[in-house]
């Protein structure tokens, strides 16, 4: 746990930044209708090989839910603190995923991302909230650590500790 208010505020900007991140993104993928991740997966370069194979009818619209509900749901966990490193996790992957789609190797999305994008320092961002136990500064992960269900089964205690 941070010592000092200015860490922890610090923290908890960060963690908002990322909730903000995510649910901005859901609300695209979520409340609009026909989007789907095939448009995107599609226009693939690096790695186009391996995400075109994702655009096909039969799994194209489960990874579309997967996707536009991923983020809903990591960028809740992140707003209100819950289960933040599991969510973080899963944003990590996300990010990496996202990372390898835009590339167009040496570059990222375009001249001026060389080998680095924003998805990487997201990435970093929410190892650091990981690493700082985010979900205990102002968030309910201290409340569910110290909760009877919890308590009463242990093997909990990971995903909010």
């Amino acid at each position: 746990m941070p010592d000092s208010q200015s860490e922890r505020a610090l923290i908890l900007f960060f963690r908002l930044a990322m909730a903000w991140t995510f649910l901005y993104a859901a609300s695209h993928q979520v409340f609009v209708p026909g989007w789907s991740v095939a448009g995107f997966l599609n226009s693939t370069k690096t790695f186009h090989g391996l995400f075109s194979q994702f655009t096909g009818p039969a799994i194209a619209p489960i990874l579309t839910f997967l996707v536009g509900y991923g983020h809903l749901l990591i960028g809740l966990s992140l707003l209100v603190g819950l289960m933040v490193r599991v969510s973080a996790v899963f944003g990590i992957l996300l990010m990496l995923l996202y990372w390898t789609a835009h590339m167009d190797f040496p570059y990222i999305s375009n001249t001026n991302n060389f080998l680095l994008d924003e998805h990487i320092v997201y990435a970093g961002v929410l190892l650091l909230l990981i690493m700082k136990h985010a979900g205990h500064v102002w968030g309910l992960d201290s409340w569910a650590e110290n909760s009877r269900i919890v308590q009463d089964h242990p093997g909990l205690k990971p995903l909010v500790s």
